[in-house]
């Protein structure tokens, strides 16, 4: 079964918003047995939308559609899909209407007409109720065609796919039985991680997919099986090839399926009784939130010290500022001066440090634009390491953030250096 993806949107022609609604579309497509074989942005135009699904429709029997459902008069998305389908008029959703009235009351908001507008619906359409804002979405069919209307923020449009659009597919499409096994790598590249396991790869049976899933954290090994009901042995199978990958690749594997690098950290920590601090520089506070945004992180995190200006680095942390003035902040000496600093300062089992120079500017020919040094400070010792990140400054700081806590991770196996 093929599906398209159309995302509505001038804000998302002229870069104004990055679309991440089609991804997760595609997603979610895919969970449920459909097989996405086309993605299309557009602008508020009727024109435009309407060139875009006799385009896709060419193609494929089934278009979800994202973005032009809201109140306001660029939002044209429902009246254009009304004129394509031949609805004769709009009609009221009362159920529509009563959750808007409710919604908007509990935040002291009068229903105005523009609210109003949303409870209207091509009449002969299916209103999906939206609980989690105020647009519903529209499931629209004609000769064999099926249209999905929802709505352009990405939690309202979550909340339809997951609550009613999944299973209606599922239901509609009968595709059966769907396996998913995600294996969750990190601290090595996609390239490496190819060659590493290209035999293990290649001796998978016909039946099972796998997928590459390259992230700033690390790469996501997805097996897939859409046939997973006539294959009564499947779970054993994936178990095997799994416990095969773990010999191939042991000290790189930080998880499964919804396992994240800073949920295993966590975890590391928590079965040790073992507290962590960080200290910053160029990373500028993510790797402190990455760390507390795993649920659970007041078990084991106690604090962190973004240490930007050299005199803050001296004072807060303890570096020599004869180790800065003769080797520059961006070294291996200040930086683990920083992580044994904050690891004395904040009374933690362990620590994590970082500087470097995360651009645009600022790099020299001795330390380029995404020069990082990072730091591990243990009970035991303290270890660091020199990255060359390159790429923009955003993903510098996240990637050398995700680095730092991947050695964590690996300084937290190490019973040598941890205990």
């Amino acid at each position: 079964m093929k599906a398209s993806v159309l995302t509505v949107g001038d804000e998302i022609l002229i870069g104004q918003i990055v679309d991440t609604n089609s991804a997760r579309i595609a997603q979610w497509l895919g969970e449920q047995g459909l097989c996405v074989c086309e993605m299309r942005s557009t602008g508020d135009a009727q024109q435009a939308i309407t060139a875009a699904l006799d385009g896709l429709f060419a193609s494929c029997d089934t278009v979800i559609i994202t973005g032009g459902l809201g109140p306001t008069s660029d939002d044209i998305t429902k009246h254009t899909l009304a004129a394509y389908f031949g609805a004769s008029r709009m009609v009221l959703h009362e159920p529509t209407l009563k959750h808007l009235t409710e919604l908007l009351g509990s935040r002291g908001i009068a229903l105005g007409e523009l609210n109003r507008s949303q409870a209207l619906a091509p009449d002969g359409c299916e209103v999906l109720p939206n609980l989690a804002g105020t647009a519903p979405g529209l499931w629209l069919e004609k000769d064999g065609k099926l249209a999905v209307a929802l709505p352009g923020v990405p939690s309202e449009m979550e909340y339809l796919m997951a609550n009613e659009v999944a299973p209606r597919l599922k239901k509609r499409f009968n595709t059966g039985e769907i396996f998913h096994k995600n294996i969750i790598t990190t601290g090595i590249p996609e390239s490496t991680l190819a060659e590493a396991i290209a035999a293990w790869e290649n001796d998978l049976p016909g039946y099972l997919r796998l997928a590459y899933l390259p992230s700033l954290s690390g790469v996501k090994l997805r097996l897939s099986c859409h046939t997973a009901a006539a294959h009564p042995n499947l779970a054993s199978e994936v178990a095997e090839r799994v416990r095969q990958l773990q010999t191939l690749i042991p000290s790189h594997i930080v998880g499964y399926d919804n396992d994240t690098l800073e949920g295993a950290v966590g975890r590391l920590l928590k079965v040790r009784g073992a507290t962590l601090s960080t200290a910053e520089s160029c990373t500028g506070g993510r790797l402190a939130a990455i760390v507390t945004a795993q649920p659970g992180a007041s078990a084991y995190f106690k604090g962190g010290v973004v240490a930007y200006a050299n005199n803050v680095k001296v004072k807060a942390l303890g570096v020599l500022p004869d180790d800065i003035e003769k080797h520059g902040a961006v070294s291996q000496a200040v930086v683990e001066q920083m992580a044994t600093g904050a690891r004395q300062a904040l009374q933690t089992d362990f620590a994590i440090a970082t500087s470097g120079v995360a651009g645009p500017d600022g790099g020299t020919p001795q330390k380029p634009v995404g020069t990082v040094w990072v730091a591990v400070a243990a009970p035991k010792r303290v270890a660091s390491y020199k990255l060359n990140l390159g790429g923009d400054r955003e993903q510098t700081m996240q990637r050398a953030s995700y680095i730092a806590l991947n050695l964590l991770r690996l300084a937290l196996i190490d019973d040598s250096c941890s205990s």
